[in-house]
């Protein structure tokens, strides 16, 4: 796949002056324009060791508004980055809509330095590159442009140009010394390099093998690849108006069908009538906040996080729920997260950004109060993003539940559901109690007139996202101290189970 790259391409100097500035001005015209579209650019630089990337970006700092563009290094992981899942520094340095985020090496580095130091085969390898083809479709579906450029040259032109480094400017030579070691098998190397490219050279986001003999070449080709994808994603339609390809089937409520005596959920299954005598509470309450309060130490000590997702219906005791565990957990373990209506900062983002931010360091919990669901529930059903949108969020919700448990992390999700006159009866109850009428909104009494099309939306959420390493639990919640006992039980359950296998 690199042959092309070993040809000696070159860009004269006068070639060069005549096309640079009306190059810079069409960058920069194009980047005010995807700033004003609110579309995020990611731009991936990597290639072999001594290529000149830095020089490129340092380059096109120079070509573009420098106060949209932000550069991430992933070199050695930090302290903080280890008690996460890989994808967790990435997802931090994600652009907001508008900006370029240029990310050195990005999510190919350090599986490519896995591959070449024997820390992983090929099956390691392949099963993380899909990972990643998953990751750049999800982000496109989102409306951004991915650029991934691969700088390559042949082995006598990279040993004549670290020669050069190493002879001009010590410092920044000692600065990577994995430059040399990757440069004395520079042909193991890009047996490695060529496998990550093919397998991750997808349609709408192309790898672009760009020769780096020559600096003006390498430069000039850049720039015109960027502007090139920049002023694609102009011309196309508005991103919400498409309806993209890869986009699940049977959405819509399509999966459920339309006859009356079929309009049964996996709602109807759970028995609302289920209750616990006050005494019998008190003592099992009791008995399960100490054990949990003991796991949540040893999960500590041998950092194993815990992420818990509380969800359901309006008044159906989630805060009521959530405390009973919290109190048996460390205030310096644990944290909640509510989760209202996105901030300006979060929309700004792929709407998976926010919750990224708060995934648990390493023998942590956290606690999630409403959470990514509401993307395929409240979204879905007030209209508040495309059907496009809604409908391929349940690939991307099992993606991102997948990458938490493969990082070793306890994901236990729960649907407290009452019924329609226990909930009223609670509206009620808070309207009357001055203490209380916090709680109650005018959104709760709108979401109650809309009650059968939220349980579609619940059904189809439920039986798409329900998997064995993500589990969703259906908790009875017309009796509270029940509802909170099930909570409890499944999490010392789920903890205890993860512990003993650890």
């Amino acid at each position: 796949m690199f042959d092309t790259a070993k040809i000696g391409r070159t860009l004269s100097k006068e070639a060069y002056k005549a096309e640079v500035e009306d190059l810079r001005t069409q960058l920069l015209e194009a980047q005010i324009a995807l700033r004003e579209r609110n579309i995020p650019v990611y731009l991936l630089i990597a290639g072999m060791e001594g290529a000149g990337k830095g020089e490129v970006v340092n380059t096109l700092d120079e070509w573009l508004d420098a106060r949209g563009v932000n550069v991430y290094a992933f070199w050695d992981e930090s302290d903080e980055e280890k008690m996460r899942p890989r994808a967790w520094r990435f997802w931090r340095a994600m652009p907001r809509r508008g900006e370029i985020s240029v990310f050195f090496g990005g999510w190919y580095l350090r599986p490519i330095e896995q591959r070449f130091n024997g820390e992983w085969d090929d099956a390691k390898l392949d099963q993380c590159m899909r990972g990643v083809r998953e990751l750049e479709r999800m982000l496109i579906n989102d409306g951004a442009v991915i650029v991934k450029c691969w700088y390559h040259f042949s082995e006598k032109d990279q040993r004549r140009k670290l020669k050069a480094l190493s002879r001009s400017d010590r410092s920044r030579w000692k600065m990577l010394p994995k430059k040399s070691k990757f440069s004395e098998q520079y042909q193991r190397f890009e047996d490695v390099a060529d496998r990550v490219v093919r397998s991750t050279d997808i349609g709408r986001a192309p790898w672009h093998i760009i020769e780096a003999t020559d600096q003006r070449y390498r430069d000039m080709t850049t720039g015109r690849i960027l502007l090139r994808e920049m002023q694609d994603a102009l011309s196309q339609a508005p991103h919400d108006e498409r309806r993209l390809d890869d986009s699940p089937s049977g959405s819509n409520g399509d999966m459920l069908p339309s006859a009356p005596e079929a309009r049964i959920t996996l709602l109807d299954r759970i028995d609302l009538t289920q209750t616990i005598e006050r005494d019998d509470y008190r003592d099992r309450l009791a008995a399960l906040q100490a054990e949990l309060n003991d796991l949540a130490w040893r999960a500590y000590t041998e950092k194993v996080s815990t992420v818990l997702v509380f969800e359901g219906v309006d008044a159906a005791g989630k805060g009521g729920a959530i405390r009973r565990v919290t109190q048996a957990v460390d205030s310096r373990l644990r944290e909640v997260i509510p989760i209202a209506a996105p901030t300006d900062e979060e929309n700004a983002h792929h709407y998976l950004w926010r919750f990224w931010r708060h995934i648990p360091r390493a023998g942590r919990m956290t606690v999630f109060d409403r959470s990514w669901y509401g993307r395929v529930l409240v979204e879905r059903v007030e209209g508040f993003t495309s059907h496009a949108n809604w409908a391929r969020a349940y690939l991307e919700i099992n993606d991102f539940e997948e990458q938490l448990t493969q990082a070793g992390i306890v994901v236990q999700k729960f649907w407290l559901q009452i019924s329609k006159e226990e909930q009223l009866a609670r509206f009620q109850a808070r309207q009357d109690t001055p203490y209380k009428q916090y709680k109650i909104t005018d959104d709760d009494w709108r979401n109650r007139d809309k009650w059968d099309d939220y349980r579609e939306a619940v059904n189809e959420m439920l039986a798409r996202t329900n998997a064995q390493h993500a589990p969703w639990n259906l908790i009875a919640g017309n009796d509270k101290r029940f509802a909170r006992i099930q909570v409890l039980e499944t999490v010392v359950k789920s903890l205890r189970d993860a512990l003993k296998h650890r």
